[in-house]
């Protein structure tokens, strides 16, 4: 019996790597609040889209809104751009910023908060406490540990642990422990200073 959750993607010539999985955001029972705030924004944005009536029935998403940002903890401004597909198992103390956007079927784990200006691509996973500070853009399919520090963009495939993040595998190869951390390219003249 397969999971609705799980997803089983070979990458960039599977067709359905970047489709969004709406299955993950579906409501599975009356009491579930990471789906339903998920769904209030979905609503929201519906409803946004369709004439004098639906600017309305928005305030009515607005306040249900509200309500699922209250229960869950959560940050998640309405206005922020999420493909589908989004998992939230534990959405409290998430915290995301308006201009950030976020790929289809992403995971983000609790306490999670991401910055301005930052792009997560398809199939992302954000461990639990992890700090995404941009301007940046990660990669399709990369994972980010637990409590990691993200200042630098991250390649595609990539797994960053740590403050700050370092590239610990990726895709193409390991790249263990020899790693340097995602900083671009300094001279020795500005890592003196």
């Amino acid at each position: 019996m397969s999971n609705l959750n799980t997803v089983r993607s070979t990458g960039p010539h599977d067709s359905s790597w970047n489709t969004p999985d709406w299955h993950r955001e579906r409501p599975v029972r009356f009491w579930d609040p990471s789906r339903k705030l998920l769904k209030a924004i979905r609503d929201y944005h519906r409803m946004k889209k369709r004439g004098a009536l639906g600017q309305w029935l928005s305030k009515l998403c607005v306040l249900r809104y509200r309500f699922w940002s209250v229960v869950t903890g959560a940050d998640i401004p309405l206005n922020c751009k999420i493909e589908g597909g989004l998992l939230l198992p534990h959405p409290n103390g998430v915290v995301v910023h308006p201009s950030v956007e976020i790929g289809p079927n992403c995971l983000l784990f609790q306490q999670v908060t991401i910055t301005a200006n930052v792009i997560l691509g398809a199939h992302v996973d954000v461990g639990a406490g992890a700090k995404i500070i941009g301007p940046l853009q990660i990669g399709d399919h990369a994972r980010i540990g637990a409590n990691a520090v993200v200042l630098y963009d991250v390649p595609a495939g990539a797994t960053v642990v740590g403050i700050p993040g370092r590239v610990v595998e990726s895709q193409t190869g390991s790249v263990r422990a020899t790693s340097p951390d995602l900083r671009p390219e300094m001279s020795q003249k500005e890592e003196q200073v």
